[in-house]
């Protein structure tokens, strides 16, 4: 077994494996998404990146044409300064501009430069995320199919307690005494179906809103998920198509260090994938641990030798059919998600790739309340 099985038997032992029909796995496949961040999005995020970043030229020679005219503006700065007597002849300086031009001429192979270090992160811990989440998927089937088990029992036992209650109510158990265990048997073959079937409607209840609260928990862990990677989208495209601009600019002595603080922008930037896919594989962690710690409770709900009885009374008193640990392991996940762009700069100092996620934040909170408003006076 892997990591998360050596991890998570320190506090629970290993469950049992429940066998799952392909029809159900396909049947929740559809309607919750074919694994916790739905594997098309995420292919399809890939893609994005790779495809956007083509259009790396929209500006090159923009930047080539401010490149000519800064370097003529830097070494007239230069040879005024020789030609005054305040600065000696220096081979190096003087080299620098061309050093910037040739970056522009070779941008989109310097952009995978710079970015190759990051994608060695974001394949490693892509491959850590991958590993983690085959187990995740297949206990998160077990326990769908466990919770559907856990809600068929609540209705046959639902269905024997009004059976029995009629059996004590009504005539029948007065009558004959030759002949009555005949009749209660022949009542509670026609009774029991009608009961519960009436009864199904109330568990079918609270299974449903169990499954809402999964659902909604989910979502947002994948709403949390996709936002940081279109976010990192949408930043290196910017940063990719306009970065010529900043090594343009930075020939001229006033903006010297725009270049360097791009580069450090593009890479902190670029850490989000990997740092993403990390926070990912510990949440999957969390997630392993509260899948397996259900499942083992809805396999001592069911029992081996029969359903118990009493911690079913007690179970449906809860109102839903979950015991909220992987809601809660799917909250945190996504509530860590958004840390993403702060822990990036944790490993490259910048400035401005914060603030600007943060901007973001912020209006996507006042959008969210001016709706609010709107529909409230609606």
């Amino acid at each position: 077994m892997n990591f998360i099985t050596t991890f998570t038997g320190n506090f629970i032992t290993q469950v049992q494996s429940v066998p799952v029909p392909d029809s159900f796995k396909d049947t929740f496949n559809f309607l919750q998404g074919n694994g916790v961040y739905e594997e098309g999005m995420m292919h399809f995020l890939k893609q994005m990146k790779d495809t956007i970043w083509t259009h790396y030229d929209a500006f090159i020679a923009d930047a080539q044409a401010l490149c000519a005219i800064f370097m003529l503006i830097f070494f007239s700065i230069k040879i005024y300064e020789m030609m005054a007597g305040d600065k000696q002849l220096e081979i190096m300086p003087l080299l620098r501009p061309f050093g910037l031009v040739m970056v522009i001429l070779w941008w989109p192979t310097f952009t995978r430069v710079i970015a190759f270090p990051t994608e060695i992160v974001e394949s490693r811990t892509e491959a850590m995320f991958d590993g983690s989440q085959t187990e995740v998927n297949n206990l998160r089937l077990q326990r769908a199919k466990l919770m559907v088990d856990v809600s068929d029992q609540l209705l046959t036992v639902q269905a024997e307690t009004e059976t029995a209650k009629a059996e004590a109510d009504t005539w029948y158990g007065k009558a004959w005494d030759s002949v009555k265990s005949t009749v209660k048997e022949g009542f509670a073959e026609v009774w029991n179906p009608i009961v519960e079937m009436r009864n199904r409607l109330q568990a079918n209840l609270l299974l449903l809103l169990s499954s809402i609260l999964e659902t909604l928990a989910v979502w947002l862990l994948r709403i949390c998920v996709y936002v940081i990677f279109i976010v990192q989208i949408i930043f290196s495209t910017i940063l990719i198509i306009l970065g010529p601009f900043a090594v343009a600019v930075s020939i001229l002595p006033a903006f010297r260090d725009s270049f360097s603080t791009w580069i450090a922008r593009f890479v902190s930037v670029n850490l989000y994938s990997g740092i993403a896919y990390l926070v990912m594989y510990i949440s999957s962690l969390f997630q392993h641990y509260a899948m397996e710690a259900e499942i083992s409770r809805y396999q001592s709900l069911l029992g081996a030798s029969g359903p118990d009885l009493g911690k079913l009374v007690s179970f449906a008193t809860f109102g839903v059919l979950s015991f909220g640990m992987v809601i809660g392991a799917f909250v945190i996940g996504a509530l860590t998600m958004l840390t993403v762009p702060s822990i990036s700069t944790w490993i490259i100092s910048t400035s401005g790739i914060s603030s600007a996620a943060s901007s973001m934040g912020r209006g996507a909170s006042s959008m969210a309340r001016t709706a609010r408003k709107v529909l409230t006076k609606l």
